[in-house]
């Protein structure tokens, strides 16, 4: 029974891809809820920091931070590129790429031109494919993400915003909706928008108080600045890693379905075909039978 030998090896090989889809499915599940704890954990730090400059920004309206200079069309765009360090988490990657390259061309189609810093390697290598000028890159991040891994990459885009090299940036990455559902996000980083400084009537009670400056308002208010820029792009990564997770145990729960429907396919079928040939050994042992 070659044939059966065959499909014996098949369903061996199904069975065994099955317990490494399933180990995975386990791990990815145990590693979100500590990236969706990370996640919620990085929000109070960010939001704490823009109170705190959007109260000192009221207190001194003549002054204009750098990063919220605005250019009426933006010609030289900056991107910072979030994805994950691996595979094998379905269309993350391929949805947040696609996003970003639709935005790469209209950019380019409007005369102007893109640089761009990767965060993951799968980002770095798409770029590098596509042929994009890649300033920086930081990859191989872990299960935890670093900050101080991630300020140097950033921080040659706020350099280069900041000395009028580039007119815009945008934040890429995938966000954490729940479990079963990331949305890809490109997100206008650079010049900061008013509304992301705005207080609701709540946060202006809880954060109405006055601030001695040490060396100076403007020093405290670029430096603050800087420092929620920053926390955002950590809260970015810190999503993107939750969604990497989520990504993945569903992906891999549907690998493991997969296998086990295709192994109870092969079971029939091999079955069947063994069926087949103790049917045709008994026809034949039956036939010599009755010539003798």
């Amino acid at each position: 029974m070659a044939v059966g030998k065959e499909i014996r090896g098949k369903i061996k090989s199904f069975e065994n891809t099955k317990k490494i889809t399933k180990a995975m499915e386990l791990v990815s599940a145990s590693k979100m809820r500590k990236a969706q704890d990370r996640m919620r954990h990085a929000r109070p730090y960010a939001d704490k920091i823009r109170n705190i400059t959007a109260n000192l920004s009221q207190a001194n309206p003549e002054y204009h931070s750098p990063y919220m200079r605005r250019s009426d069309a933006p010609k030289n765009v900056g991107f910072i590129v979030v994805t994950t360090d691996k595979g094998l988490c379905g269309g993350l990657n391929t949805n947040v790429l696609r996003a970003v390259t639709n935005k790469m061309r209209e950019v380019q189609q409007g005369g102007g031109t893109v640089q761009a810093v990767a965060i993951g390697n799968k980002g770095l290598g798409f770029l590098n494919r596509v042929g994009a000028a890649v300033v920086s890159h930081v990859t191989q991040l872990g299960d935890k993400p670093q900050l101080d891994k991630l300020i140097g990459p950033v921080k040659v885009m706020l350099d280069a915003f900041v000395e009028g090299k580039l007119d815009a940036v945008y934040l890429c990455y995938t966000k954490f909706i729940n479990t079963m559902k990331q949305e890809p996000m490109v997100e206008q980083l650079l010049p900061l928008d008013g509304s992301r400084l705005a207080q609701t009537d709540e946060e202006k009670k809880q954060h109405g108080w006055d601030y001695l400056y040490e060396p100076d308002a403007a020093t405290v208010i670029d430096e603050l600045l800087t420092r929620y820029i920053e926390a955002l792009v950590y809260q970015s990564v810190a999503e993107n890693m939750a969604s990497e997770q989520s990504a993945r145990m569903v992906a891999m729960k549907a690998a493991t379905d997969n296998a086990g429907n295709l192994i109870a396919e092969l079971k029939l079928v091999y079955n069947k075909t063994r069926q087949a040939a103790i049917t045709k050994e008994l026809s034949e042992i039956v036939s010599g039978a009755a010539a003798v």
